[in-house]
């Protein structure tokens, strides 16, 4: 759980550590790029050998009456903006009141709580200072390019790309979170002997800005899912330009855990597969996590909170709020999320981008089947997410009944009776409340996902299970952006060995890479096996029964 806490509240602490880095001004010596737009220049990094083209704008300002719209591109003009990426900025973002207790619930269990009293959320009121960095004018990418690629551009097909979309329930996290530590892939994508990768990162909106959903928020004007669109709109300008800083469109590897998991999920499965090829080629999946989001009820209620908070009657008059009362709505409406472990939003089953759950599309081959994927999850993936209070059976059921608000009386009864029974003997893998809990949103929300995705490929990716004790959601992000000894990697050569792996994917569509321990598909020799990081053959844990149930969907 701690680990939730240390992502959510990194994710203002390292954007504000960023303002006072000194700004570079328009020197001749560094390389530019003309977008068109904007003429954009590098910084270069002596040490690691790249250049950093940061805070690179991909879209227009989505203000105003752009607010709750697609993104749009930024206008070409005659005398382009001069761009020097020293303007940081993240997308407005809050967080859950209830991460506050995270270390306390980690550290002593349900002694941390009056479980008989249950979560109450606060009703918040003011707004707490917020970091500066925060814009609605958020749709930034930053590009980190190796020399050896950046001064070959345009001889020769280019390098392969890794876009990273970040994660943070939907609702918090930005582009700069990991940035200073990508500096550790781009080393070992060198280790062969190649030039390396590009590593490009993006912001999208979030929250009330980027996930509202819901029929009466559709019939006013407003776009359901905006952030992923916001996504795709990145990805697509990623197609457009990356030639540009000498990578190949060709070859662009989405990478992204949690939210950014689900979000790489989404993007997969987008428009079921109706619009041709996705503006990617492979896809590396880590510890995808979504609340279900299937049914208009469930939506239109977050809509009717919003405008409430809001103290608007309409979409209209949310868009002719200043800049402070809407970004107070949005803080209300997350830290306010209910019941424990929730965020509020989600990716929204909307008709269209997201015709219908990734699940359901994925069984039903929807989807483009020619990206090659690389999944992972960790062991105790839901214990940050799950109820501490649900240790009855009327907490149970009753949390089903609000993460699912459509659910039948049968479903509930199938969850609770059939899937994750109050037996507490051991054979359905608990022994009291609490891992009854965190075995239900392991699998509901995180786990299940990468075995359908293995399944839904004909068992031809690369599936992983991280097993570092505790491994609890986001311990593996440490390894991922590995970049020198530091307290929350345990095994240094493993995290080298990750990151070889990722970016050898990245290369070649395989992990594997001389030096290595070999990697299997996820089909070779059992249809339900993972590579265990530490590294060892091992059968995969969601491929079983209840993840069969999730898949259908009946909880809607």
């Amino acid at each position: 759980m701690k680990n939730l806490l240390r992502v959510c509240l990194s994710a203002c602490s390292i954007t504000s550590s960023l303002a006072g880095v000194s700004q570079p001004k328009h020197d001749s010596g560094l390389p530019t790029i003309d977008l068109g737009y904007e003429i954009h220049q590098a910084t270069f990094n002596q040490s690691g050998q790249y250049y950093n083209f940061s805070n690179v704008r991909y879209g227009a300002p989505p203000v105003g009456n752009l607010r709750f719209s697609p993104p749009t591109a930024p206008k070409k003009t005659n005398n382009p903006v001069f761009n020097d990426g020293s303007k940081a900025v993240t997308c407005i973002q809050a967080i859950p009141y209830w991460t506050a207790f995270t270390t306390a619930w980690v550290t002593n269990g349900t002694a941390a709580f009056n479980i008989s009293a249950g979560y109450q959320p606060p009703d918040i009121t003011s707004m707490l200072p917020q970091d500066p960095l925060m814009d609605e004018d958020c749709l930034f990418l930053d590009i980190m390019v190796p020399k050896k690629v950046f001064d070959s551009a345009n001889n020769g097909p280019g390098a392969p790309v890794m876009v990273w979309i970040h994660g943070g329930g939907y609702t918090l996290g930005s582009k700069v979170l990991y940035s200073p530590s990508a500096a550790g892939l781009l080393l070992e994508s060198e280790a062969n002997g190649s030039n390396g990768v590009i590593w490009v990162a993006m912001n999208y909106r979030l929250g009330a800005y980027g996930f509202l959903s819901g029929p009466t928020f559709t019939e006013s004007g407003g776009t359901p899912n905006a952030g992923l669109l916001d996504q795709r709109f990145a990805l697509e300008w990623v197609q457009r330009n990356i030639r540009k800083f000498g990578g190949d469109p060709g070859r662009v590897t989405i990478i992204g855990e949690s939210a950014g998991g689900g979000s790489s999920m989404h993007q997969l499965t987008a428009y079921g597969g109706s619009k041709g090829s996705v503006p990617f080629q492979q896809a590396i999946i880590q510890s995808p996590r979504y609340q279900p989001m299937p049914s208009s009820k469930g939506q239109e209620a977050v809509y009717q909170k919003f405008l409430t908070d809001a103290n608007v009657k309409c979409l209209q008059e949310a868009r002719d709020l200043t800049t402070e009362k809407l970004q107070f709505a949005n803080y209300k409406l997350v830290g306010e999320s209910y019941p424990y472990g929730t965020f509020t939003f989600n990716p929204a089953v909307d008709g269209d981008f997201v015709p219908a759950l990734p699940g359901a599309l994925l069984r039903k081959g929807k989807f483009d089947r020619s990206v090659h994927v690389m999944a992972g999850h960790n062991i105790l993936e839901g214990l940050e997410f799950m109820d501490p209070f649900a240790q009855t059976e009327g907490r149970f059921e009753e949390d089903l009944r609000i993460y699912f608000p459509t659910i039948s009386n049968d479903s509930v009864q199938h969850i609770s009776k059939v899937l994750y029974p109050p037996v507490y003997d051991g054979r359905y893998g608990y022994s009291n409340p609490t891992g009854r809990g965190e075995l239900m949103i392991t699998e509901g929300f995180f786990t299940c996902n990468t075995n359908w995705l293995g399944k839904a490929l004909n068992y031809e990716t690369y599936n992983y299970i991280f097993s570092v004790y505790p491994s609890l959601h986001g311990d593996d992000i440490a390894y991922t952006y590995y970049n020198g000894p530091q307290p929350l990697v345990q095994d240094d050569v493993l995290a080298i060995t990750m990151q070889r792996y990722f970016t050898s994917f990245a290369e070649t569509g395989s992990p594997n890479s001389a030096g290595e321990p070999y990697f299997p598909k996820y089909g070779q020799n059992t249809s339900c096996q993972n590579l265990n990081f530490v590294i060892t053959q091992t059968k995969d844990n969601a491929a079983n029964a209840r993840c069969d149930w999730w898949q259908l969907g009946l909880f809607s």
